[in-house]
């Protein structure tokens, strides 16, 4: 893609507005903390004192709708202490233009390498940097700094205690996150009618379990409806893939896969039923018509083998579902929900919860995340290292351009830039465009009534509500807001309006440029790099295929937890994959050895290596069914393959395939003898674990012809 396509896409992407579920309650009750926080600084230390405070409540707010697991006042908390140290550190360094640049360039380094630990850490991070430029300049002296400091920290407090005391749909963001899941396997269970081979995104089921994550405390705290439903929804998808598939036993087209059908589209009403009880938390509302469907005596007289087992392991999991997401209904309510479930098959789901650090053990893990990040070729850290330059650089233009409000130019470069190129380029298109619209507007009613402090404190906490509600719906809506927020806000403390207007429009199309340009001068582009992202999934691909054979090998003796682990990895290279490729296609930089049609292709193949994996995985044996022969000297083979075939692939070579295939013909001819030798014949699974190996090969090479294109 050439530069000039880039930059047209990237503006259109950044100007773009978009309808989005609003939250007016949530956005109320930011807003009421920040009049609140506003009303006491203005009545007990003055108008500027109620400015600091008033960014300190502002930014907590903003944090809390940023997308995180974690509790809502802990991220208000943690924005208003980090904001309030910055800004008497800022303050107290200010006066010495060395030291303060060498405290800007650390805080903003860190605030960059903070994405090491998740976007809400390092949007939080470079957004208290970027108010603390403003904050600072607002206190007259040390002993004012600490106060505009606790001022500040004090912002935090409230909103916090807001959430605790007026909580709005406790665990929604989790609730959300399930439900999500859920309706995704639910919309999968319903394609897998019409297309036996329809792909699936993991990212929802990936979602839910991050949001599922969490302390012992809040385990206790959590909605009974959160406590198993994404267990059993991450263990319905292979059975509802290995229901549809024909490569299983149901033939294509007969009165079998009509009964297929049926039970696919009864799963899909009723995982949408679950999904729909969960998002509002209200009591199942089962489909009279698909409870009916699962429940007919036809299934074992259409089904045999496989597709049976499927079948009957669908019907325990779909139980699953609804026990967990009956929740804390009525008496009478829980009894229909149990009396639905039991309807299916009792199979309640375990208790254990996925365990998250907490808030105290959470800084060594976020050090060890930053410390990763810390070698040559890291994203994370060249975006650290531009972020810090262009803060530096863009406050020495401030101070030495004849404007004055210097700080305007770095806040806008530090409140823009992302590790990524397109949103750094469409935010900082978004951000000088809604900056001109809001600061504009604000200036006419400034100009216009000629208000006082009162009025304009109530017109700033008008600007955060409008902000807190739209936000979702487009960076250049919420710039807009947050421009004529500062117009009001730095005019109740008395600044020049006048200087503000003027000023900060050009000094904010400076910084947006100076973010612009330090990407194009220091990239981190994400297409060079493809390659070794495929690698890392062919890799994870060929560990997952290769733990799920050594369950076939050995079942008394293996657990299952490597299979887990297996597959998360796999889940994690494969949306790291995808999310490369969909940054890469909006880079103005060529495809450096990986055409567009040979992604698209080696894609197609690993999602196939990977889905008869799964299938696989679908009918794994128990612990006391009978070893394949052959099954461990194949996944060794496999191991070993895809890990030669991965480096193939970093160094631009095409994987050769040969020992997978000897290993799988000596298997065959093995198998061959012992079933001629043997009265018994070889174990059920046998059969199944050779037909899915030789698919398993055919993946393979598919993947190879597509890399060679």
């Amino acid at each position: 893609m050439s530069w000039l396509r880039a930059l047209k896409e990237t503006a259109r992407s950044g100007l773009k507005i978009e309808r989005r579920r609003l939250e007016p309650l949530i956005a109320v009750r930011g807003a009421v903390g920040l009049a609140l926080v506003i009303g006491a600084g203005l009545a007990l230390f003055g108008p500027a004192v109620a400015a600091s405070s008033a960014f300190g409540a502002f930014q907590a707010a903003i944090a809390t709708f940023q997308r995180s697991w974690r509790p809502r006042p802990v991220l208000a908390l943690v924005s208003g202490v980090s904001l309030g140290v910055s800004t008497f550190l800022g303050y107290v360094t200010g006066p010495h233009l060395p030291l303060f640049l060498l405290l800007l360039v650390v805080w903003t380094f860190l605030a960059g390498l903070a994405w090491a630990a998740g976007p809400t850490g390092g949007i939080i991070a470079a957004s208290n940097v970027a108010i603390m430029l403003v904050t600072i300049t607002l206190p007259t002296s040390a002993a004012q700094a600490a106060l505009h400091g606790a001022m500040i920290m004090f912002g935090g407090v409230v909103q916090a205690a807001l959430i605790v005391l007026f909580p709005i749909r406790r665990w929604g963001a989790q609730r959300d996150a399930l439900a999500d899941a859920l309706a995704a396997e639910a919309d999968y269970a319903r394609r897998l009618r019409h297309d036996p081979a329809a792909p699936f995104d993991p990212v929802p089921l990936m979602l839910a379990r991050r949001a599922a994550a969490v302390t012992a405390r809040e385990a206790r705290r959590r909605p009974a409806e959160l406590h198993g439903s994404r267990g059993a929804a991450e263990r319905i998808r292979p059975v509802l893939a290995s229901l549809a598939d024909p490569a299983m036993g149901v033939p294509a087209e007969g009165p079998e896969r009509d009964r297929v059908r049926e039970l696919l589209a009864a799963a899909g009403s009723l995982l949408d039923a679950a999904a729909r009880a969960i998002r509002k938390g209200a009591p199942v509302r089962l489909p009279a018509a698909a409870v009916a469907a699962l429940r007919t005596p036809d299934t074992g007289a259409l089904l045999t083998g496989p597709p049976l087992r499927a079948a009957d392991r669908l019907t325990a999991l779909l139980s699953d579902v609804i026990e967990a997401a009956e929740g804390d209904g009525t008496r009478e309510e829980r009894a229909g929900a149990e009396r639905a479930a039991d309807a299916l098959k009792d199979s309640r789901p375990p208790a254990e919860h996925h365990p998250r650090p907490g808030l105290l053990r959470l800084a060594p893990v976020i050090l060890r995340a930053m410390r990763r990040e810390v070698h040559h070729g890291s994203p994370i850290l060249r975006h650290a290292i531009r972020i810090a330059s262009v803060a530096a650089v863009g406050y020495l233009l401030g101070r030495l351009l004849p404007f004055g409000h210097g700080y305007w130019a770095p806040m806008a470069a530090v409140m823009v830039m992302r590790p990524e190129f397109s949103q750094t380029y469409s935010r900082a298109v978004a951000r000088f465009g809604g900056t001109l619209v809001g600061v504009f507007l604000a200036s006419a009613i400034v100009e216009t009534a000629h208000p006082r402090t009162g009025p304009l404190a109530a017109l700033a906490v008008v600007c955060a509500l409008l902000m807190y509600l739209l936000m979702r719906t487009g960076y250049a809506v919420a710039q807009a807001c947050v421009g004529a927020y500062v117009v009001f806000l730095l005019g109740m403390a008395g600044d020049n309006l006048g200087q503000t207007v003027f000023e900060r429009v050009l000094l904010t199309l400076a910084g947006g440029l100076l973010a612009m340009i330090s990407y194009a001068v220091y990239p981190a582009w994400e297409t060079p790099r493809l390659r070794t992202r495929l690698g890392d999934w062919l890799k994870t691909d060929g560990r997952y295929a290769a733990a799920v054979l050594d369950q076939y090998a050995d079942p008394a003796e293996r657990g299952q937890d490597d299979v887990r682990r297996a597959l998360l990895a796999t889940r994690e290279a494969r949306v790291a994959w995808q999310e490369a490729v969909a940054t890469a296609r909006h880079e103005p930089v060529r495809h450096r050895g990986l055409s567009h049609a040979a992604a698209d292709a080696t894609q197609h193949s690993l999602a196939q290596f990977g889905r008869v994996a799964m299938l696989l995985e679908a009918h794994l044996p128990r612990g006391g069914a009978a070893p394949v022969p052959g099954a461990a000297a194949l996944a060794d083979a496999l191991r070993r393959a895809t890990d030669r075939g991965a480096k193939a692939v970093r160094e631009r070579r095409v994987p050769d395939w040969t020992p997978v295939r000897e290993a799988l013909e000596r298997w065959e001819a093995e198998c061959r003898a012992r079933e001629e030798e043997a009265e018994g014949g070889a174990p059920p699974a046998a059969g199944l674990v050779r037909n899915n190996a030789a698919l398993l090969l055919d993946a393979l090479e598919d993947f190879s012809r597509g890399l060679a294109t």
